[in-house]
């Protein structure tokens, strides 16, 4: 072979590793680019930062700066965005919600709340931002399209601290941690056209969930160690369940309403109760700090952020166990499920 082809075949060779190279980089870093989905969002609270997580891997894939003191997280129907409440700070409470774009990974303009403070339990639907603001007793609703507040209601309750929504919209739940009570917001009658039914249950209720069917409301009491249920058509608490706990901090129905998950920040465990008997099932060791819990929609897992682990403990719904930990920035709290539709 001659010198010319010899140094022919090397420069079709190199040519075609820069090619592969450049292809693998151009991959690769759309790959970074690209949120997941379903994508797991993690408020790492103390960083003020969301950490956005690859369920398959259970690896942090990106973070965005989520803004000052934040606590809670939700997604958009659509997986598209992701909307924060900050809650208080040194300086004081604070009066904002932060906006995300998932797709772009990119904090958006986050909105003022005006004289609303310290929003901290979130929902979503119809497209809209449901929130409690603690320092107002009410909560309120806010319109990503019309770029507004456009709907306050007042509960009377103090430190409206979560908020569940009914699936028709028609009935809205709070803890109020303060008051010790549940309340039932109602459509129809009263003023606004919405009726406000304070519940009274144990101390300081914290997490709460309702029931897939809609029947009963568990609210779990972070002072006293006990979960309250609320049967919702008579709205009057038929049981009170006498767990032990230290320090309840959530509390969530697996989607088949066959099981109820409660993290005991106290006692970093998380409790497993049987609806049915409500009895529990198991009480699993998680780590130190259990605080925000969720549910993969299939019921398959769970996860619980371990704040003071830095960590997210992975729970598999079948056989009850820890599988896995996700290592996270400092002091996680809020999770969120995120999925393009």
């Amino acid at each position: 072979m001659s010198m010319v082809s010899r140094v022919g075949n090397s420069l079709l060779r190199l040519a075609a590793c820069f090619v592969l190279v450049a292809t693998s980089l151009a991959v690769a870093m759309d790959a970074v680019g690209q949120t997941t989905s379903p994508a797991l969002l993690v408020l790492e609270k103390s960083d003020e930062q969301l950490a956005i997580v690859d369920p398959a891997s259970l690896k942090v894939v990106a973070r965005v700066p989520s803004g000052g003191a934040p606590h809670e997280v939700i997604a958009s129907d659509d997986g598209m965005f992701a909307y924060i409440s900050n809650y208080a700070s040194e300086k004081g409470q604070l009066k904002t919600l932060s906006v995300v774009d998932l797709t772009a990974q990119k904090a958006l303009t986050p909105v003022n709340l005006g004289a609303l403070r310290a929003p901290h339990g979130l929902a979503f639907a119809d497209g809209k931002v449901y929130f409690t603001a603690e320092a107002n007793k009410v909560i309120g609703r806010y319109d990503p399209l019309g770029n507004q507040v456009d709907w306050i209601l007042g509960t009377g309750q103090n430190v409206t601290h979560m908020i569940v929504l009914s699936k028709d919209l028609k009935t809205i739940f709070t803890s109020n941690i303060g008051s010790d009570t549940i309340c039932v917001i109602e459509a129809g009658g009263g003023r606004n056209g919405w009726t406000v039914t304070p519940i009274p249950v144990g101390k300081g209720p914290e997490g709460f969930d309702l029931s897939p069917d809609g029947k009963e409301v568990w609210a779990a009491n972070s002072g006293d160690g006990t979960v309250s249920v609320i049967e919702v058509a008579t709205k009057r608490v038929t049981a009170t369940l006498d767990l032990k706990t230290k320090h309840t901090n959530r509390l969530k129905f697996t989607p088949d309403g066959k099981l109820v998950l409660i993290s005991d920040d106290g006692g970093g465990e998380l409790l497993v109760v049987d609806t049915a008997t409500r009895t529990e099932r198991k009480r699993l060791k998680v780590g130190q700090g259990p605080e925000g819990t969720l549910i993969e929609p299939n019921g398959t897992r769970a996860y619980v952020a371990l704040s003071r682990d830095n960590a997210v403990a992975v729970v598999d719904l079948k056989t009850l166990e820890v599988t896995g930990k996700i290592a996270t920035g400092n002091g996680p709290d809020g999770l969120a499920w995120a999925q393009r539709k």
